[in-house]
């Protein structure tokens, strides 16, 4: 019989415990034993870039609902968002220069709530006591309305977000959150890329966008939540111009 080198047998054994764990979700790996990577998949990861991207703002623009967490750099401001978001409204928590506020808006209503620090940074400082924690009513013809409610608004974030900029190409197999996943770049990756889903529906699950404006992760897509307007003890309408902006 003849002997195998030692060196064959770590290979072929590093490549087996390699091969386990891309099949258990841990790592995603192609090449193993020659299998196919897309197999079982949703069939995406074996389209050009440009299908993978269509379908996945396709699949993202149907969904009723998502969760969306991560930074945005935006006219050289950072927020850091936790919202979730569906077709009448959306809610959660941005932060940003250090401070915490939560959005919600229900229809083309839009509530704002922050603590006193951040009220009193208005041109009415008095009325940080009278607003800490409590939902204030957004106007529409306030600069705050149009600053925040975008936020709120899935289809114009998801819109402005899910874009990679330059030639698109794909960039492997990877994994987000143990979901297999194809990623799709932009300019080799200066353009940003964007992780889509290999299971399911081809959904967005992770963008970093380009010049580092920022990384965000989606999660809970087509999960429903409930959205309502609140208690109007907790509420109060400021009139036709919030004492900041």
């Amino acid at each position: 019989m003849t002997a195998i080198p030692q060196g064959r047998t770590r290979r072929t054994a590093w490549v087996a415990a390699t091969c386990a764990l891309a099949v258990t979700g841990t790592v995603a790996l192609t090449g193993c034993g020659g299998d196919d990577p897309d197999a079982g998949t949703n069939g995406v990861g074996k389209l050009p870039a440009d299908k993978i991207q269509a379908k996945t703002r396709a699949a993202a623009d149907a969904a009723p609902a998502v969760r969306l967490s991560g930074t945005v750099v935006t006219s050289g401001t950072t927020y850091t968002l936790d919202m979730r978001l569906k077709a009448d409204g959306g809610t959660g928590s941005v932060t940003s220069k250090g401070g915490t506020f939560r959005l919600l808006r229900v229809g083309k209503q839009l509530f704002l709530k922050a603590d006193a620090d951040f009220w009193s940074q208005g041109q009415d400082s008095s009325a940080g006591g009278k607003l800490d924690g409590k939902y204030v009513k957004v106007p529409q013809g306030d600069p705050a309305y149009k600053k925040f409610s975008g936020f709120t608004d899935k289809d114009v974030l998801l819109s402005g977000l899910l874009t990679l900029h330059g030639k698109l190409a794909t960039d492997g197999h990877h994994s987000q959150s143990g979901v297999r996943t194809i990623r799709v770049t932009g300019d080799n990756g200066s353009g940003g890329t964007l992780d889509v889903s290999l299971e399911g529906k081809p959904y967005p699950l992770r963008l970093v966008r380009a010049g580092s404006a920022g990384t965000l992760s989606f999660s809970d897509w087509s999960k429903n939540f409930p959205l309502t307007e609140p208690p109007k003890s907790d509420t109060v309408d400021y009139g036709q111009q919030l004492p900041t902006s």
